[in-house]
């Protein structure tokens, strides 16, 4: 299986003076930023540039190729290695990318298929039990959904969609789900 990788990442935080549990002097260390890819939810750390100064949320370009401010990339950022900016930046940057990309996670409301013969991919999703993915099931036979606010509607009683999914993505970072649906 090849592993994909982003083009863009969104920072969540970025340390100019490197990790503070670092034990080195200060002029050995590097400066680190964090960041969530914006395709694949993939967690990077990643070294600037030197002289660059960087801002939370901003968008760049971390693919193949020159780089305006990445140095390069130092490898996958674990969860429990992530700083408390991070932390707390994580939900708000997910929520905005799964705007920005709303009709990619509908599609999976509309084409999600069953896992094993007991379990449906609808069923990984926190908050959706059998009965609600029947229902899914069922409208999704009579017409595709457009939106999150149609899923809503037409679906009685399902937890906010987009907080399902965010929920689900969280779970999928943190390891807590050997399935992997959202993130790569």
């Amino acid at each position: 299986m090849q592993r994909s990788k982003e083009e863009n990442g969104i920072i969540l935080d970025f340390l100019p003076n490197g990790y503070p549990f670092d034990p080195r002097p200060s002029f050995k260390k590097t400066p680190i930023v964090q960041i969530i890819g914006s395709t694949h939810f993939i967690l990077l750390e990643c070294v600037p540039k030197k002289g660059v100064f960087l801002r939370p949320f901003e968008e760049i370009y971390i693919g193949e190729g020159k780089r305006d401010k990445i140095h390069h990339i130092a490898g996958r950022l674990s969860v429990d290695k992530m700083t408390s900016t991070a932390r707390s930046n994580i939900e708000f940057v997910i929520k905005d990318l799964l705007k920005r990309n709303e009709a990619d996670f509908i599609d999976f409301f509309n084409t999600a298929g069953p896992l094993t013969t007991r379990m449906h991919q609808l069923q990984l999703l926190p908050g959706i039990g059998k009965k609600h993915m029947w229902e899914i099931i069922e409208q999704r036979g009579t017409e595709p959904f457009k939106t999150f606010e149609d899923i809503k509607k037409r679906v009685k009683l399902l937890p906010d969609p987009q907080r399902v999914v965010i929920r689900r993505i969280m779970l999928e970072l943190e390891g807590k789900d050997k399935h992997r649906i959202f993130v790569e």
